[in-house]
């Protein structure tokens, strides 16, 4: 059996980046954590792990080392056309909640951050 484990996370703010990635994911608010310097998200099916962050007061000084892929479209076999549609709807709706889109690297694969600096990560899908 696997062990359940949270991805802990530092941020100026934590609330908005857990509101963010609920949405890109899925997620939903952490049952019974409630912390002003702190959020807190979880699988609602329980599969995936938790994403938790701390309110720091030290700004980011480096490149994030970690992303987060998502995939939209599930596990392959894929059908590729249908795929792609996945795709553009998912990061659609993540500029639509202030992400801005990177590059684009063919037609399964689109590179994005949240916008800065009202996000302090980058989100791969």
């Amino acid at each position: 059996m696997a062990t359940h484990w949270t991805l802990g996370c530092d941020a100026a703010d934590p609330h908005r980046l857990a509101a963010f990635w609920s949405l890109a994911l899925g997620y939903v608010s952490e049952p019974g954590y409630d912390e002003p310097d702190g959020a807190s998200i979880v699988d609602p099916d329980g599969r995936g792990p938790a994403i938790g962050w701390l309110r720091v007061p030290e700004g980011k000084v480096a490149k994030n080392r970690v992303h987060v892929d998502i995939r939209v479209a599930g596990e392959p076999p894929w059908d590729m056309a249908a795929r792609e549609v996945l795709i553009r709807a998912k990061a659609s709706e993540l500029v639509a909640a202030g992400a801005v889109v990177v590059r684009e690297e063919g037609p399964s694969t689109i590179h994005s951050r949240p916008s800065r600096p009202r996000r302090a990560v980058r989100p791969t899908w």
